[in-house]
């Protein structure tokens, strides 16, 4: 049947026929290169299936000559047109003969499972955008007829969902000028997976254990390697955090792996699985070191076919022959010509499209910038909290993952990427940018190409505030009957009242971290705390502290709140006028419980309005101190707090940042003095015990939460903690940024864990996995004790 193309015999003059897809990786599969096998059914088969679609629908009946002219600025029509395309496409009966003849070739390639990858040509677009990475998905499906028939109409289906309509639309591609070809090929278990990008300075290398859908999905960050193209040798290695794998649903092979099976990908998707990676597995790299010149050694070949740019996914085979395949193969031609990428750090999730605003003193706080623009600046103090209340996203040169720009955007739910070398050169003010926060990719944007991302962004979120915690409300709601139950509390991080609504349909156990600093920023007005007592308004501050807490304490009653009493380093505040600030720029500065001691005027406040609280009929707030050095400063506030009669609340909790490392040798003398619990700051605690500013980008790589140094420490507040019988929580960047150490924090005993508003699904079942293994350990040996 000259319908099918099998990927070794596909000719230029099938190009149309098999897509661009097919065509590069036959081309190269000819000259010899290791790229799996495969067979493409042709878009002369999708034009035959569509003209077989009876239907009374005009629509539908004319879908095979129909340019589908919608009205892309009215999205309930555009969902419902495209709904109703995929339904009649997903149900329709595939011809038999040409069912058969497929079937027949897929039986061919001697796989349990299958995988579909759209391969299609498209004229030319009018805005010269010819990057459709992403538009249309694999599909992956068992060997069998049922199945296979299915998984060739939802790949045909999705060439009519609303954002590659919306595509089609705006680049003004008709429908029948489209040649989507299907290419088929087996797919098997892997050791490896990843991909090599190729240019004429540098080599980049991804890699993660099992299928790369693991890094596709964004669910790991993988292994990086930088190679130096002329030599092949490598620049730099950095290991990934790499928890999960992903593979077929074959048992025997899972069992190969010697993994723990975790559940299904999805509900209705059991062909692939994930599996959990034991620590040595989590420790190593993913491509054995053996296999990582012989990659070096295929890309310096295909420059000599290809030319200096290119990309290739690759996957090195699970079978007894361990061989490297390369799936897939894409040149320039296939890249955004009028966008300019700029690479950065990752610092907060979402991704959007808006005007940059261009800010290049960081050392006084700007005027208020229009609202809905991208804020770009060589750093970000926390008190520009009210000028970001409105922005889109951030982009910084300078900080890194716990920067006060990453805190702050992951607490206003704003995309954001940081560490973006010269951006405040680069970027003028008034540019279109689209930043992707869970990328670390910022893109500059010829206006034609910012207003068809800006029109297309209903796919994947505009990075407005709240947006992200809405999603993921709606997403946990729907599927929060289904969550297992945990025993390790999940508490969230939090400052703003604007956010309570939405974190409140969240599976958290109440407020683990109130940042009374941020919090505090929109009662100021711009002016130090010292200098509203200095003049004579305690009163009104007092009530507005009071004011703020009680909005948390009734939101979240009875679940507890922990309040953290005010932490500012004097740098951190240089828009605020006041005297008593010093003149230094220390990386600590006259900082926590030290402070109130030179001054307790405004800890007293604090106090007072904690008091006021309580009085009010709340008795779920409870303190946590920031910062505290020695007994004696942790003494000196609890007589404060015991004056204020905090303490005359039964249910009152005293509680210390764990964060200084003089508490791991004092944690038995504070809990003498009174203190009821302590909350393990891991960002504070990793640059003291390493000796690193993690306000500084270019100290990143020394700044290393999973450092042994402090993961020893860290187990040991833990156990110390439980020797002396007070709870135990986390609340910082750790358990987010490498959720593979949940499960060693579970194991040493903590009690909760706090993490920020976007990170509360994954951590929940991050600890769910973390806790059932750890069960099932466990009655494995009580099962081999009793036999």
């Amino acid at each position: 049947m000259d319908k099918l193309y099998w990927l070794d015999q596909i000719k230029l003059q099938d190009r149309a026929k098999a897509g661009d897809k097919a065509y590069y990786l036959s081309r190269i599969m000819q000259r010899g290169y290791p790229v799996v096998p495969g067979f493409v059914v042709s878009a002369e088969v999708l034009r035959e299936f569509l003209e077989t679609l009876n239907s009374s629908e005009a629509l539908v009946a004319d879908l095979p000559h129909s340019s589908l002219h919608l009205d892309v600025n009215n999205w309930r029509q555009l969902q419902q047109v495209a709904g109703r395309l995929r339904q009649e496409i997903s149900t329709a009966v595939l011809p038999a003969h040409l069912l058969s003849t497929i079937v027949n070739a897929a039986k061919e390639l001697e796989s349990a499972y299958l995988i579909f990858r759209p391969s299609f040509v498209v004229p030319t677009a009018r805005h010269g955008i010819g990057n459709t990475s992403g538009l249309l998905e694999s599909e992956v499906c068992r060997c069998d007829e049922q199945a296979i028939a299915l998984a060739l109409k939802r790949t045909w289906s999705q060439m009519f969902r609303a954002k590659s309509l919306l595509y089609w639309q705006w680049a003004g591609i008709k429908v029948q000028q489209i040649n989507l070809g299907v290419l088929v090929q087996p797919l098997k278990n892997a050791i490896a997976s990843g991909s090599l990008n190729a240019n004429s300075s540098e080599w980049e290398i991804l890699a993660t254990s099992g299928l790369g859908l693991a890094i596709t999905q964004g669910d790991v960050l993988p292994d990086v390697y930088y190679i130096h193209p002329v030599t092949g040798a490598i620049r730099e290695r950095q290991l990934g955090n790499k928890m999960l794998a992903y593979c077929v649903n074959d048992t025997a092979a899972v069992a190969s792996l010697q993994t723990v099976p975790a559940s299904p990908l999805t509900s209705d998707d059991s062909n692939l699985v994930t599996y959990l990676l034991d620590e040595d597995q989590q420790k190593q790299y993913a491509l054995p070191e053996e296999y990582l010149q012989p990659l070096i050694q295929l890309a310096n070949q295909l420059v000599k076919e290809i030319g200096t740019h290119f990309t290739f996914e690759w996957t090195l085979s699970c079978d007894p022959t361990r061989t490297l395949y390369l799936t897939q193969v894409s040149t320039p031609q296939a890249t955004i010509s009028n966008f300019h990428l700029l690479k950065g750090l990752a610092a907060a999730p979402g991704r959007v499209t808006a005007t940059a605003h261009v800010i290049t003193n960081s050392q006084q706080k700007p005027e208020p910038p229009p609202k809905r623009v991208i804020l770009v600046a060589p750093t970000i103090a926390p008190d520009w909290l009210p000028l970001l209340q409105n922005a889109a996203g951030i982009i910084t040169e300078q900080g890194g993952l716990t920067s006060h720009a990453a805190i702050l955007a992951r607490e206003l739910g704003i995309p954001a990427v940081v560490r973006v070398g010269h951006a405040t050169k680069i970027i003028q003010t008034g540019e279109r940018l689209l930043i992707d926060g869970d990328k670390g990719e910022v893109y500059r944007l010829t206006r034609e190409a910012g207003e068809a991302v800006e029109r297309g962004k209903g796919d994947k979120g505009t990075g407005k505030q709240g947006d992200v915690f809405t999603n993921l409300s709606d997403s946990i709601s729907s599927s929060s009957p289904h969550l297992p139950m945990i025993g390790t509390q999940l508490l969230v991080n939090l400052s703003q009242p604007s956010l309570i609504e939405q974190v409140q349909s969240l599976p958290v156990d109440g407020v683990g971290l109130l940042r009374s600093e941020l919090m505090a920023l929109n009662i100021l007005e711009g002016q130090h705390p010292n200098t509203w007592v200095r003049e004579g308004h305690q009163t009104q501050l007092l009530e507005r502290l009071r004011e703020q807490i009680m909005q948390f304490a009734r939101a979240f009653a009875p679940k507890p709140v922990f309040y953290r009493s005010l932490d500012w380093r004097s740098h951190e505040l240089l828009s605020f006028n006041d005297s008593l600030q010093s003149s230094t720029q220390s990386m600590l500065g006259e900082r926590g419980t030290f402070s109130y001691l030179q001054n307790p005027a405004v800890f007293e406040l604090e106090l007072a309005a904690l008091a006021a609280v309580q009085k009010a009929g709340y008795s779920n707030v409870h303190l946590l101190l920031p910062f505290v050095r020695t007994v004696e400063e942790f003494s000196f506030c609890r007589q404060k707090v015991e004056q204020a009669e905090l303490t005359q609340v039964p249910q009152f909790q005293l509680w210390i940042m764990a964060e200084v490392p003089s508490v791991l040798f004092l944690l038995p003398e504070y809990v003498k003095a009174g203190v009821a619990g302590i909350s393990i700051g891991t960002n504070d605690l990793t640059q003291l015990l390493l000796g690193v500013d993690r306000e500084q980008g270019q100290l990143a790589k020394a700044f290393n939460e999973r450092h042994p140094v402090v993961m020893g420490a860290v187990a040991q507040l833990i156990q110390t903690a439980k020797s002396a019988g007070i709870p135990c929580s986390i609340c910082g960047q750790a358990p987010v940024l490498y959720p593979e150490i949940i499960e060693q924090l579970v194991r040493w005993g903590i009690t909760s864990i706090s993490v920020e508003p976007e990170a509360v699904e994954r951590t929940y079942l991050a600890i769910a996995r973390a806790e059932q293994r750890i069960l099932l350990e466990a009655a494995r040996r009580q099962l081999n004790q009793s036999t």
